[in-house]
């Protein structure tokens, strides 16, 4: 007779016998449960993020005794610990397993821990002029600016970050080898209290040396020099060198540019400098294609030489076609002086336009200082200029004139591609000379104020006012620069770009006076596209008596592009029925 397994006799009997006993096999194994957390609010994210048994991959419960004994064991100190690092360090945790389906973890944090006293103190060896009683507002400053003050809640992550930043803001200023002696926090779980001492050794005062130059290849050897705005023998402060560094990376010349030192305390009293940078290449070369509704499409070319004779210098040279101007000039801009904030240039160029009627052919030739302070950019011109003026339908004019204009402008925004928040102040004041008989002796100033207020958290408005006046006896003789035409994008939408101004013949030419003003409200459906509302108003004329402000309003859309900000908007004049088509945007390539 044939012998038969337990196991064919089984397979024998039917697949759905096989599968039962499949079934109840892995039973054996373990049971499907499901794992309720009852713990306050405030914790459960963080419990259920890091506790194994709380995690969706865990999905049976052992069968075993000591295997659920090991697994409660886990859960109660992966609890404990993950709790201490927010401050509660006498919890309670208890597992209900009395339905073994279907567990309970309970979790009763206790009261938190707190930060009790704090003790911070330094140990320094510096016995320079001022420093005990630099270091002694220094340990008052720290102590107010301690980011865990007595009363906080004491969390292992703030604790670290603290520290870190008490440390940082010694080495950011005089101390930059300062270091721990020691950092504890004895923690009472029955007072429910965190006392805090740290003793830190600050090391000496560093003071500024000489700079060391790396990676110069072929700029002249006192390029970096130059843009330098650090003195030798000043205490040393790490905002100084980040200001130094992002002047030269201002530099076109320079593609890389890192400032540090080397905080050894053995060279405290003149720590070297380390400038490490590296050459952009000398010569570009670009074109771009564009268009706005005030000149029509565009298309340019520039060349650039950053190096020009091995000298640092740079040339800036190029060509620019719009339908309604067109313009050739040549710039050479030396490296600059006086700690970098000043910087001269040269420059000549041609500039022909045909806007409302009026053609304008200018060559001029002129000198520029350019003086940067913060914020703040000066602009001091003196030129020498050629001007010819068609008004369309009147007597033909040239003249020659010697200007010289100051400019300043304030620029505090937060970005200054796409400002949400801050202002931008302009003025210029300047005149000029007249060279030849048609010519007038004048003198001008403008203004301008733009202002940037968020509302919420996705709506920008914007106001602007400028105005203006050229004081001569007669605008005849007074350069186009120099007067004053409005209407267009970025002056009074709803009205053709300079369009307002004087009637001399069937054109529209400058005047001495300009008024303007424009409120605009930005909705930011998402970070790079809004929709905008817009009013202007404003007028250019010769007398008072002539002005007349003239509105415009309507809507358009915002757009930060890849190659710029775009903004298409749509403005009515007053008194038009047809709207206006106001747009800008560049593409260079």
């Amino acid at each position: 007779m044939r012998s038969e397994t337990c196991f064919s006799r089984l397979c024998r009997k039917g697949p759905c016998l096989f599968a039962c006993l499949f079934f109840c096999a892995f039973a054996l194994a373990g049971e499907v449960a499901t794992v309720e957390l009852d713990a306050p609010q405030e914790i459960q994210a963080l419990l259920k993020q890091y506790v194994y048994l709380l995690r969706m991959d865990v999905d049976a419960i052992p069968e075993a005794g000591p295997d659920r004994s090991a697994l409660t064991r886990r859960a109660r100190r992966e609890v404990a610990a993950l709790l201490a690092t927010e401050g509660y360090f006498s919890p309670e945790v208890r597992i209900d397993r009395s339905n073994p389906e279907h567990w309970r973890l309970v979790v009763e944090p206790g009261q938190r821990t707190v930060v009790g006293e704090v003790d911070i103190q330094f140990q320094s060896e510096d016995h320079g002029p001022g420093a005990a009683d630099e270091l002694k507002m220094r340990h008052e400053q720290l102590q107010r600016d301690w980011a865990m003050p007595p009363g906080t809640p004491f969390r292992q992550e703030n604790w670290e970050s603290a520290k870190q930043s008490l440390l940082d803001a010694l080495r950011d200023e005089r101390y930059a080898a300062a270091k721990f002696v020691s950092s504890k926090a004895e923690v009472d779980p029955d007072a429910a209290k965190a006392w805090i001492k740290i003793v830190i050794d600050t090391g000496p005062t560093f003071r500024l040396g000489s700079l060391e130059v790396s990676g110069l290849r072929d700029l002249p050897p006192d390029f970096v020099a130059r843009y330098n705005t650090l003195r030798e023998g000043s205490i040393y402060r790490r905002r100084d060198l980040l200001a130094f560094q992002e002047s030269l990376q201002s530099a076109p010349q320079l593609a890389v540019v890192v400032v540090s030192v080397a905080p050894d305390p053995q060279r405290a009293a003149a720590i070297p400098v380390q400038v490490a940078v590296t050459e952009a290449p000398p010569r570009r070369i670009r074109f771009g294609l564009g268009a706005s509704s005030n000149t029509g499409y565009r298309v340019e070319t520039t060349y650039r030489h950053l190096n020009l004779f091995g000298n640092g210098w740079e040339l800036a040279s190029g060509v620019r076609l719009e339908q309604r101007r067109q313009s050739l000039y040549t710039d050479l801009f030396l490296p600059p002086t006086n700690q970098g904030r000043h910087r001269d240039s040269f420059g000549v160029g041609l500039d022909r336009s045909d806007l409302e009627g009026l053609k304008i052919n200018t060559q001029a030739a002129g000198v520029t200082r350019t003086i940067k302070r913060g914020h703040i950019e000066t602009q001091i011109t003196t030129r020498v200029q050629h001007e010819t003026i068609q008004p369309d339908d009147a007597e033909k004019s040239s003249y020659n004139t010697l200007t010289l204009n100051l400019g300043r402008t304030w620029r505090a925004v937060d970005n200054v591609l796409n400002p949400r928040q801050g202002h931008v102040l302009e003025f210029q004041l300047g005149g000029g000379l007249g060279l030849s008989p048609q010519a007038n002796d004048f003198g001008r100033f403008y203004g301008r104020i733009q202002q940037y207020v968020t509302l919420g958290s996705d709506n920008v408005l914007t106001l602007r006012v400028e105005g203006g006046y050229t004081h001569a006896n007669t605008r005849d003789g007074v350069p186009q620069d120099f007067l004053f035409r409005a209407g267009g994008t970025q002056s009074v939408r709803g009205y053709a770009y300079r369009s307002l101004g004087v009637k001399e013949g069937s054109a529209i030419v400058g005047g001495r006076i300009l008024g303007a003003g424009s409120l605009e409200l930005v909705h930011w459906f998402v970070p790079s596209t809004g929709l905008a509302v817009f009013v202007d108003s404003g007028d250019a004329a010769d007398t008072v008596k002539d002005f007349s402000f003239h509105t415009g309003y309507g809507f358009g859309m915002r757009w930060l592009s890849p190659a710029g900000p775009l903004a298409v908007d749509l403005g009515w004049g007053q008194g038009k029925t047809r709207p206006r088509l106001h747009f800008g945007v560049s593409v260079a390539f």
